[in-house]
């Protein structure tokens, strides 16, 4: 609902106070589209999994809402919540990094940048990592790595899938080597995965760049992105001073991705739930039917239920 249907709705309903005097709203009950600058309800915009319902931009949503509007109600069991980071480095920037560590826990009330754990999608078994940009900009640190393997590896065990929405500036740089290590433990915990035939889905949002996009982020059997997302290795201005030339407008682009073979599909948020689902099912091997197996008896063996 837009800010002038809820005025005409209130002009409608006599709901303006007998003494002419506007009530105040309260913080939070309307947000501002950043693309078109239209102010919509919170709660429409919620409803609609905040995309923008003039405009269609999706507006950022971090790991809580987006495990919400994923899995399937009350199926969400995370896993390796109490993994902590650690400062092996010692690393002082303006500040230490044990310090920025324990700020942003306690401003975003997670331990590390990615939240991970099992559930269904519209009834089918899934093992989900969902990464969060307010924790450091969703940088990738030995616990974001340890966390996304060992889904990785319990999901291979369970033999179901793995989806992963990546959200991230990068590799960790406060912990320095170590944090490039989780980009082969993660991919190394990824071929496992495929070569026993299971599906891995990576859903690339906005942003979803450096280490990230190196790794994981490009491993998927179907890569998914979001309209309008940045996706991409170094940044623009890097590219044009290596290159020595101007780039396209819409580099790095989710759209300019997808037209040069980099992304398989672009998913709007509001079908992204469904589009998930509908993979899985295609992925699964096709049951024979009784009347087949009853016909040709062999058929049973010829099912395939895992590698060669």
């Amino acid at each position: 609902m837009s800010l002038f249907d809820w005025f005409a709705n209130r002009r409608k309903s006599g709901s303006t106070p007998p003494d002419g005097q506007e009530r105040e709203i309260a913080d939070g009950l309307w947000t501002k589209c950043e693309a078109c600058g239209v102010l919509t309800y919170t709660k429409d915009l919620r409803s609609n999994q905040m995309v923008c319902l003039e405009c269609d931009h999706h507006l950022r949503v971090y790991s809580d809402e987006r495990i919400s509007q994923l899995i399937d109600a009350n199926t969400w069991v995370a896993i390796d919540e109490n993994l902590q980071p650690v400062d092996p480095l010692k690393f002082r920037d303006r500040k230490s990094y044990s310090d920025r560590i324990r700020e942003t826990q306690e401003k975003t009330r997670l331990t590390d940048a990615v939240q991970t754990g099992m559930g269904q999608i519209e009834g089918l078994p899934l093992a989900l990592g969902v990464m969060d940009f307010r924790f450091m900009g969703g940088s990738m640190g030995s616990v974001v790595g340890e966390k996304l393997t060992r889904l990785i590896e319990r999901a291979t065990q369970q033999r179901i899938p793995v989806v992963i929405v990546c959200a991230s500036g990068g590799a960790r740089m406060q912990e320095g080597m170590l944090s490039l290590m989780q980009m082969a433990k993660i991919s190394g915990a990824l071929e496992r995965h495929q070569e026993n035939r299971l599906l891995y889905v990576p859903v690339l949002t906005h942003p979803t760049t450096g280490g990230v996009t190196a790794s994981f982020a490009m491993l998927g059997d179907i890569i998914l992105a979001e309209p309008k997302a940045t996706i991409g290795f170094a940044g623009r201005r890097v590219v044009e001073q290596t290159l020595r030339e101007k780039l396209p407008d819409d580099f790095q682009t989710s759209e300019y991705l997808l037209q040069h073979g980099f992304v398989d599909a672009i998913v709007s948020r509001t079908q992204l739930k469904k589009t998930i689902a509908q993979l899985i099912r295609l992925h699964q091997p096709m049951a024979p039917s009784s009347h087949l197996m009853n016909q040709f008896p062999g058929i049973k063996a010829l099912t395939p239920t895992g590698p060669d």
